[in-house]
C-alpha cells in the first residue's frame, strides 16, 4: 500500500465469520471464545481482516486458524452491520457458510483464540455471542431456499 492516508471520518473495523455445516445440514461447528468480549460464549469462527487480504481471504484464514479446517469453498450469507453488534466498537462482518462431508475425518482442534470447538445439532444451538444467531438464521434460510429451488 503506497503512502498513509488520514481521514477526518471514523471508519468501522471489518471482520469475517464462517458457519460450518455438516453435509446433511443437521449440525454446525461452534467455537468457545477464549477472549473478551463474550469470553466463554459460543460463536462462529471468525475475526478481523488484515490490511493485505480480502474479506473472503480473511474468512478462509480465520477458519483455518481457529479450527484447523481448510474449506474448499465458501458461500456468502451477507453483511451484518448493526451499529451495536460488537461491544469493542463499530464492526461490520461479512458472513460465509460452507459444508464438510465427514466431520469425523477432520482434524479439528481449537486453535488461536478458540478455547474449545464443538459440533451442535441445529435444533440444540446454545446462546451465541454477538449477532451470530441472526447470521445462523439467515444461513439456514439461504440453504433452504437453494435446496427448495435446486439452485
Amino acid at each position: 500500500m503506497k503512502g498513509s492516508y488520514t481521514y477526518e471520518y471514523p471508519r468501522a473495523s471489518l471482520t469475517a465469520d464462517v458457519v460450518v455445516f455438516t453435509a446433511d445440514k443437521s449440525e454446525v461447528l461452534l467455537i468457545k471464545r477464549k477472549n473478551e468480549p463474550y469470553k466463554g460464549a459460543w460463536a462462529f469462527p471468525g475475526g478481523f481482516m488484515d490490511m493485505n487480504e480480502t474479506l473472503e481471504q480473511c474468512a478462509y484464514r480465520e477458519l483455518k486458524e481457529e479450527t484447523n479446517i481448510t474449506a474448499d469453498v465458501l458461500y456468502e450469507i451477507g453483511v451484518f452491520s448493526a451499529v451495536d453488534r460488537d461491544p469493542r466498537g463499530r464492526t461490520v462482518t461479512a458472513a460465509y457458510y460452507t459444508f464438510v462431508e465427514d466431520k469425523d475425518k477432520l482434524n479439528t482442534k481449537a486453535l488461536d483464540d478458540a478455547a474449545e470447538i464443538e459440533w451442535f445439532r441445529i435444533d440444540n444451538i446454545p446462546t451465541l455471542a454477538f449477532d451470530h444467531k441472526d447470521i445462523l438464521e439467515k444461513a439456514l434460510r439461504l440453504i433452504n431456499y437453494v435446496t427448495t429451488y435446486n439452485i
